[in-house]
């Protein structure tokens, strides 16, 4: 009996030590246009939109200045997951970077909190209503203001602050830029968002992860 009680108490021991480990393997994390990301271990930013490429890849868009090619990418709210994907390429000029996610990982959405993503569009002009969702303040609204062609930027009316960096600016469930910068001081400064519609021109001329992008 006491040699039946010392296997029986062994073997618990070792099922209840290794089910954390089986729980992190079977850990998915939900992510969608508006997710917390981190970056690199430590950089917070949002993730801008996820969906597929015309290469059958899950990949995602953030902002460039979030991390570096290679970099890993864990989400926020999900940290079991481990690394869910890596940034693949980036672009200095339009501040965007992409992702390339690890599927069995990651589930994939369109609607985080209320923003719900089924497509992309080109800017919006003065004074076209607009909202962005980041990890930092969340869901909030305000006016375009205005639009820049050569730097394919739109300067508008909506709060935004550190770890916001990569959030979807939309116009109803339209994905019309990512986050980029906010001038002066978080909130009360304008922000300033990179034109969707050249991120996406952007990626196709360049190829590989990213380029045909679609929404899931």
């Amino acid at each position: 009996m006491k040699r039946f009680l010392i296997v029986s108490i062994a073997v618990f021991a070792a099922l209840f030590v290794s089910l954390p480990a089986a729980q992190a393997q079977q850990a998915r994390a939900t992510l969608g246009g508006g997710s917390g990301i981190v970056v690199g271990g430590d950089f917070l930013c949002t993730l801008t939109t996820i969906g597929y490429d015309n290469g059958g890849r899950l990949v995602g868009f953030t902002a460039g200045h979030c991390g570096g090619p290679g970099a890993p990418v864990t989400a926020e709210a999900t940290p079991g997951a481990g690394v869910v994907g890596n940034i693949a390429r980036t672009n200095g000029v339009l501040d965007y970077a992409v992702i390339v996610f690890d599927p069995a990982r990651v589930n994939p959405v369109r609607t985080v909190g209320p923003t719900t993503i089924t497509g992309t569009g080109g800017p919006a002009h003065f004074p076209e209503l607009v909202c962005k969702q980041g990890r930092s303040t969340g869901h909030t609204c305000g006016i375009s203001v205005f639009v820049d062609p050569v730097y394919n930027e739109t300067w508008g009316l909506v709060c935004v602050s550190e770890g916001d960096s990569g959030g979807p600016v939309t116009r109803g469930t339209q994905l019309i830029g990512l986050v980029s910068a906010y001038f002066l001081v978080p909130c009360v400064g304008p922000k300033i968002s990179i034109n969707m519609e050249a991120v996406l021109a952007d990626a196709f001329v360049a190829g590989g992860p990213g380029a045909g992008f679609r929404p899931i």
